[in-house]
Order: structure tokens, then C-alpha cells, then sequence
């Protein structure tokens, strides 16, 4: 049997599989390509090889222990990440099982790599003071407050993935006596989040400001066009610093779209929301990523009793009575 070049293997794994067949996200796209260009290069140093001239039979187990173990060790990633990068290995091999039935036994044996446990830490989240600063951190006599203010507004009232929020277009947008606006989330899925009456006053303002670029990205750059991660992490670090300064909270936390995120989901949880309508606002597959929202709240609820005088108490001693001996001493 001749060797089974990868190159091709991987290319269709992408273009085929990801793209056409799952119709998965950009931001998995991006994901996956750069866990093997990552894995390319590590192979390329241990084997010897080019990446054009690796067969499929040169990437085993053993091989992909090794190259975790270096992103953890030596690149310094964190555990999660490290088991994201296995994640599209995973996938990857799950596809090649189709492709190349005959490599049965080396495919088990890569996935039968396990995620590597960690202690999963408590859900970070902002205070309703906090919010309102950042929020009245942008300066609204800018486009650029007009933008930012909207933005971080639309993100901690809906709970949208970065992703989310940053590909929605101006369409995307619905404005009446239902307001809401659609997103295209993880697996494809399009789901509708509700907009309050005063987010939506404003998105209805924003829309009022001149086009950039083509007119269609409701939060757009400069330029007009899609804002990138790194300028959202600019714009939300700077809106941050000036924060701070109203509410010291602020300073030292970082905030994310994700943070808000949480910030939401969090609210919602503490105003009595069931943990499903949670599940389904955000977009979750299942009811249980929902459930560290709720080590959370008890977190928090901890914290507040340690806080408290505690009520003066003394245990009573269990006396036995004679059947319940008889009970206990029969068994």
C-alpha cells in the first residue's frame, strides 16, 4: 500500500468538509488553519520534512502527544487551548476515517487522545455600576463614541459572540414595535435576540449616521469595513482606561465581549430567568453550559454570607429512640 500524501487529504478536510458539507463559521475556519499551520511547522521540525511532502501515515499518536505537549510547555498556552488545538485534530481524523478506511487502527489510536482536565475557573463578570461607566466612557460627540457607545450597548444587552456582533449587518437590523436583530451563530444556526426599547432608540440613531465603505456593516471600521478582533480589543481596552476613572472597579479587569456576555447571562440568571431561555438567548447547544452561571451566583451568594455576623447556635445531641435502635440493630 503506498503512502497516503496529507496535502491533498487536508485541503479537501477544509474545502469539502468545513466549508461546503458543515458550512462551519469563519471564526472556526480561522481556528482550525491555525492549529495546523502550528502542527506543520512542529512536523517539519521533528520529521524533517516539508509540509508539501508529509504523508498521512507520518502523523501519528505519538506525534500529536508531542506537538500538544509543546504548545503547553514550550509556546506557554493555557489547558483549554490546548484542547481546542486537539478539537481540530480530532475533526480532522474523524473525517480521514471516511477517506481512508484501511488506517483504521492509526486513527483510533489519534483520536483516542483524551482532553487534558483543569479546574475550571468561576465566570468573570461586570457589576451594573461598571457597565454603566463603560458605557458612558465613548465620547457621543465623535462618530467614532456614536459607534463605540452603540456597540458596547447592543453587546451587553443581547450577550452576542464577538463574531456575532461584528458580522451583522445593517439588514440584520429590525426595528418596530418587536425590535430585534438576527445573527448567524456557532453551527450555523440563526437565531433572533430581542432588543430593549432603549438599545434600540439608539441603534435607530446610529442608523441615521452617513454609510461608510458599502453601507452594509451595522458597526463598521474607518474604512467601512468588518471590524477585526483587534480593533474591537482597542476600542473596548481604551473606553476601559477612561472608565476607571468614575468606577476604580474597572481598573486591572479586562474587558471582552465575552465579559459582557457573561455580564448578561449572569443578570438574567439573579432576575429569575429560566436556565433554558438563558440557553437558547445565548445560543448554547445544551442547557448545561449554562450551569456556570450558576456556580457563580452561588459564589457570590458565598461570599455574601461570609460577609454576615453569623446566628449564635448550639447542636443538640441525637437521642435514639428505643424502636428506631431496634430498627438500626436489626439490620
Amino acid at each position: 500500500m503506498s503512502p497516503v500524501s496529507l496535502a491533498p487529504l487536508l485541503e479537501r478536510f477544509f474545502m469539502q468538509r468545513l466549508m461546503q458539507e458543515r458550512r462551519v463559521s469563519p471564526h472556526t475556519i480561522g481556528s482550525y488553519r491555525d492549529t495546523f499551520r502550528l502542527f506543520l511547522k512542529f512536523a517539519q521540525q521533528r520529521l524533517h520534512k516539508a509540509p508539501v511532502s508529509l504523508t498521512f501515515e507520518d502523523i501519528d499518536a505519538p506525534l500529536v502527544c508531542a506537538f500538544l505537549d509543546h504548545l503547553e510547555k514550550e509556546r506557554g498556552i493555557s489547558v483549554r487551548s490546548r484542547n481546542l488545538r486537539l478539537t481540530a485534530v480530532h475533526s480532522f481524523f474523524r473525517y480521514a476515517a471516511f477517506e481512508l478506511p484501511t488506517h483504521s487502527a492509526q486513527i483510533q489510536r489519534v483520536l483516542a487522545i483524551p482532553s487534558k482536565r483543569f479546574t475550571r475557573t468561576l465566570v468573570r463578570f461586570l457589576t451594573r455600576p461598571e457597565v454603566d461607566a463603560l458605557l458612558a466612557a465613548p465620547d457621543r460627540r465623535s462618530w467614532f463614541g456614536r459607534r463605540d457607545h452603540a456597540f458596547i450597548l447592543m453587546a451587553v444587552q443581547t450577550g452576542l459572540r464577538l463574531s456575532e456582533i461584528t458580522a451583522a449587518t445593517r439588514e440584520d437590523l429590525v426595528l418596530g414595535a418587536t425590535s430585534h436583530v438576527r445573527v448567524i451563530g456557532k453551527g450555523r444556526k440563526e437565531r433572533c435576540t430581542p432588543l430593549a426599547k432603549s438599545t434600540a432608540a439608539v441603534l435607530k440613531a446610529w442608523l441615521r449616521e452617513p454609510a461608510r465603505g458599502d453601507g452594509r456593516q451595522l458597526f463598521p471600521n474607518a474604512k467601512g469595513g468588518r471590524l477585526t478582533v483587534h480593533g474591537v480589543k482597542y476600542l473596548l481596552s481604551k473606553h476601559a482606561v477612561r472608565a476607571a476613572q468614575i468606577c476604580p472597579s474597572l481598573k486591572g479587569k479586562r474587558i471582552t465581549v465575552h465579559l459582557l456576555r457573561h455580564t448578561m447571562a449572569l443578570e438574567m440568571l439573579q432576575a429569575g430567568v429560566d436556565r433554558a431561555v438563558i440557553a437558547l438567548w445565548l445560543g448554547h447547544e445544551s442547557v448545561e453550559t449554562t450551569q456556570m452561571y450558576l456556580e457563580a451566583t452561588l459564589a457570590m451568594k458565598e461570599q455574601a454570607l461570609a460577609k454576615t455576623a453569623p446566628r449564635p447556635g448550639r447542636p443538640a445531641l441525637f437521642r435514639a429512640g428505643d424502636q428506631l435502635l431496634s430498627f438500626l440493630n436489626g439490620l
